[in-house]
């Protein structure tokens, strides 16, 4: 359990707490401080994923909590900034990619207690809507459009990355429920 991949999963996820009370502290530079410690996470999940493939560490408790870990950051950073914009524009994106994460989750869970996990794997639609939704939370978090003088534009990127990702998310939410289709009419059972 205690791998090196692990440790940083587990990382990732002491990083919660971190993030939420700096980006909500009153201080002058908390939002970019937040925003940065939610690029650290962000980062961290790639370096875990990296890691367990190179070092040969993979194990069932970080295919566990690894995805658990990124759900939980993404999340908190989505309610957050449907709190701190207070506009519909950010509110229903963020309501799609909420509503994705609990739907796909539950649906790889219920094709993994069929042994069908591989049909519904991570697809490019799902990376580039991970990547989409990671840049644009960033952005959003800090609530930088100039940096020193110059027009940066962070958080005009990260209204535009966010409603990519939302329709990515639903791109993707529909290839997995395809692919499942097949199983979820051949369980009738269940109901």
């Amino acid at each position: 359990m205690w791998t090196v991949p692990n440790i940083i999963t587990m990382f990732r996820v002491l990083l919660i707490p971190v993030f939420v009370v700096v980006y909500f502290l009153d201080w002058r530079w908390a939002k970019e401080a937040g925003a940065f410690i939610f690029w650290l996470a962000a980062i961290t999940d790639w370096f875990d994923g990296y890691l367990a493939r190179k070092l040969k560490q993979t194990t069932p408790f970080g295919a566990f909590l690894d995805p658990v870990a990124d759900k939980l950051i993404v999340a908190a950073a989505l309610l957050m900034i449907t709190h701190s914009y207070g506009s519909l524009w950010i509110t229903v994106p963020a309501i799609i990619l909420l509503v994705r994460e609990i739907y796909v989750s539950a649906l790889r869970e219920w094709m993994g207690q069929r042994g069908s996990s591989n049909k519904v794997k991570v697809s490019f639609v799902g990376k580039a809507k991970t990547m989409a939704q990671m840049l644009a939370l960033i952005g959003l978090l800090s609530g930088l459009e100039t940096f020193m003088g110059f027009p940066i534009y962070w958080v005009t990127l990260g209204y535009i990355l966010l409603y990519i990702a939302a329709v990515l998310s639903l791109w993707s939410m529909l290839i997995y429920t395809n692919a499942a289709w097949q199983h979820m009419k051949s369980y009738p059972q269940d109901y």
